[in-house]
């Protein structure tokens, strides 16, 4: 299985949301920033990291908000998902592989096609029955 990291990070009540380059295994397809965690590595860590590398901006990471685990067709290995609430200057924030970023308010976030790991979080973080606590 492989673990997978991300960051739902809130400013002014909307969330960071980032589209994959269109070159990309599902291209144009939009997630919440992170990635692989590395042999080794704690989640937190592997999250600071791909924040880092994604974003170029230094991250607090928060508590665990919620986890999932999907089994892309496309992919031989399941993924475990896990989610943090994470808090970043939004200032700092450049994009630097993705496509597009965006800060989207929750009830928003159903409009954008989102990977399908992600969907079952888009539904409870849009409707309210998620709350995401502050970091």
């Amino acid at each position: 299985m492989i673990t997978v990291v991300a960051a739902l990070i809130q400013s002014e009540g909307k969330l960071l949301v980032c589209q994959r380059h269109r070159d990309d295994k599902f291209g144009l397809m939009w997630e919440f920033p992170g990635g692989k965690r590395e042999p080794n590595e704690s989640l937190e860590a592997a999250l600071k990291r791909e924040l880092c590398e994604e974003l170029c901006a230094a991250a607090h990471i928060g508590p665990e908000v919620y986890r999932t685990r999907h089994q892309y067709t496309e992919m031989s290995e399941a993924i475990e998902l896990v989610f943090f609430a994470a808090a970043l200057d939004p200032e700092e924030v450049k994009n630097i592989i993705f496509e597009r970023i965006l800060w989207c308010a929750p009830d928003s976030l159903p409009e954008l096609n989102f990977l399908p790991a992600d969907r079952e979080l888009i539904e409870k973080l849009s409707s309210g029955i998620l709350k995401l606590p502050q970091v």
